[in-house]
């Protein structure tokens, strides 16, 4: 028995020879459990943040490029040319710094005889930088102005398409986005440039202002979100419900009173947390990712909430995201603990030219959005908000708010289509057009697209509770049907016409549309919705019909595939 007690003895002469005074082994404390980041720095947090901002970009740019020719290229509904050049005529013919300041884009420099090329190419290389900084986590502040550059050139030629807040809320992110780099170095962990809390403070900055904008502008707007009804019908009026919208529209009264109740407390409460301390702003972040998550659970608001979830990271420090982040020897946390260390033991930092000069950057955008933000801060304040409005042409510090009015009743425009050449005719046979996401087909299960984005079936929401008078590019749209357009089509579901001669002649029905009950008849026949017609939205029209139309415009006659 005597064998087992001489490695025994080696171990306790080995653990002695670790003496109080001795270092512990690599990435691990002495009581020899993995060490832990200490709070304070916020290494890993510029990476997160790059990350998710490369991915909104990634999906922005994506849409862009599958969408953009058939909205505001050379003969999209909405030509960016014609646009611009409205907007050159109104500053006397010159494309200075007039024009230049009223709608910033580099497509000013670029050839406009072929702009379905600038815009895939503008879309193109977006892609290419976001997916490089998405898949490596690094970047600088060139590829950074790049990715913001691109994106803003689009914004300001994008018309009715672009203007939703979430454009701005990006351009704004992007912005900030800029200043967390180094800017040239190319690495995940650049040592020379730890993130700046001024940086950091502007992205809380925007998040407080993002939720306190949507609490404030429900307040003092619909009645339904003071008297807690707004949920009852939300769900099925949304711009475009998806599944899980159509089961939670018809949970209980009683939770619908609840949720209203929790999106006050999220938007009117918690975000005054970002200012009470580590603690308190880490609990701020985790609550407005949770509530985002939830709200990308129950419909398709574009790239929007996931956006919104940029901002709130800026609230964990490297200590609180270490969780997500593998340890072991090498490893990105690993290699912050070593940096952490290491800056614990240096008394005070030696100051470069290039830090002083980087320091002095970050210096003048806090003094920027400081500035920019007192309208902002008056608009807040004001009883009169306005929301997701910009106050200068760049979108650096916008106005945020989201649902100030909730529509009570869900109306769809309905395009149709008939080969009858009497539009009149009794027995004219009109067949339905279907969109990729919005409400048609009773039997269409609602889509589930978040966080991508179809431009279209958004304005088709906005159409239905205005008139085709003030949506002159519905219009367009049937021009473009009554041609069988292959570039709109791409933007459509379902062409009753495809495969076979254009229609003589296409109208707008209104109609409005309600979930169907679950359980009941409609639901039994495979129904998600049902409608009833309310009316003509357009008259039939031919292309006949339209050219005078087309050409006071300065649109291209669609010609019949």
């Amino acid at each position: 028995m005597a064998a087992p007690e001489e490695p025994l003895r080696r171990r306790k002469v080995a653990s002695a020879s670790q003496g109080p005074g001795s270092p512990p082994g690599p990435g691990r404390d002495p009581a020899d459990c993995p060490a832990r980041l200490r709070a304070g720095t916020f290494w890993l947090t510029r990476i997160v943040l790059l990350r998710a901002l490369a991915f909104i970009y990634f999906v922005a740019f994506l849409v862009a490029f599958h969408q953009n020719k058939q909205l505001i290229g050379d003969r999209g509904l909405l030509p960016c040319k014609v646009y611009l050049k409205s907007v050159q005529q109104h500053f006397q013919g010159q494309a200075g710094w007039g024009a230049l300041s009223y709608a910033p884009t580099i497509l000013w420099l670029l050839d406009w005889s072929h702009m379905d090329f600038n815009l895939d190419a503008l879309a193109l290389l977006g892609l290419g930088i976001s997916s490089f900084i998405l898949v490596t986590g690094c970047a600088n502040m060139v590829l950074m102005a790049a990715l913001w550059v691109l994106y803003m050139s689009l914004v300001n030629v994008g018309q009715i398409w672009y203007s939703f807040g979430w454009e701005s809320q990006l351009l704004e992110t992007g912005f900030l986005g800029i200043f967390l780099c180094p800017l040239w170095t190319l690495s995940q962990l650049p040592r020379e440039t730890p993130t700046s809390w001024i940086v950091l403070w502007g992205f809380r900055w925007l998040i407080f202002r993002i939720m306190l904008g949507a609490g404030l502008i429900k307040i003092r707007g619909d009645q339904c979100w003071r008297d807690l009804t707004c949920m009852d019908f939300h769900y099925e009026t949304q711009p475009v419900p998806n599944p899980m919208a159509y089961y939670l529209h018809h949970s209980p009264w009683w939770v619908h009173r609840f949720e209203t109740l929790g999106n006050h407390f999220l938007e009117l409460v918690v975000p005054f947390f970002v200012f009470l301390g580590r603690r308190m702003c880490v609990l701020h972040g985790a609550l407005q990712i949770l509530f985002q998550v939830v709200l990308i659970v129950s419909g398709n608001l574009s790239f929007l909430n996931w956006l919104t979830i940029v901002p709130s990271v800026a609230c964990f420090d490297d200590a609180a995201l270490g969780l997500l982040f593998p340890s072991g020897p090498g490893s990105l946390k690993d290699r912050v603990l070593k940096m952490q260390k290491e800056g614990a033991r240096e008394a005070r930092p030696t100051l470069t030219y290039g830090c002083m000069m980087r320091q002095a950057a970050h210096l003048a955008l806090g003094v920027l959005v400081a500035w920019l933000s007192v309208p902002v801060v008056l608009n807040l304040l004001s009883p009169t908000q306005v929301m997701n409005s910009s106050f200068n042409p760049l979108r650096i510090v916008n106005t945020y708010g989201a649902f100030g009015s909730i529509t009570k009743e869900r109306t769809e425009v309905i395009l149709q289509g008939t080969a009858s050449p009497n539009a009149s005719a009794p027995d004219a046979v009109w067949e339905d057009y279907e969109f990729k996401c919005k409400p048609g087909d009773l039997r269409r299960r609602p889509c589930l697209i978040s966080p991508y984005h179809h431009r279209l079936d958004w304005l088709m929401w906005f159409a239905a509770f205005q008139t085709y008078e003030h949506n002159e590019w519905v219009i367009h749209l049937a021009g473009k049907l009554l041609a069988n357009d292959a570039e709109v089509l791409s933007l459509l579901a379902h062409n009753p016409f495809a495969d076979r001669a254009p229609p003589r002649w296409v109208r707008g029905e209104h109609y409005r549309y309600k979930f169907s009950r679950p359980g009941g008849l409609h639901a039994a026949d495979g129904k998600w919705w049902i409608r009833k017609r309310i009316g003509p939205y357009f008259p039939p029209l031919s292309l006949r019909d339209l050219k005078g139309y087309f050409r006071a415009r300065e649109w291209p006659h669609p010609e019949p595939a």
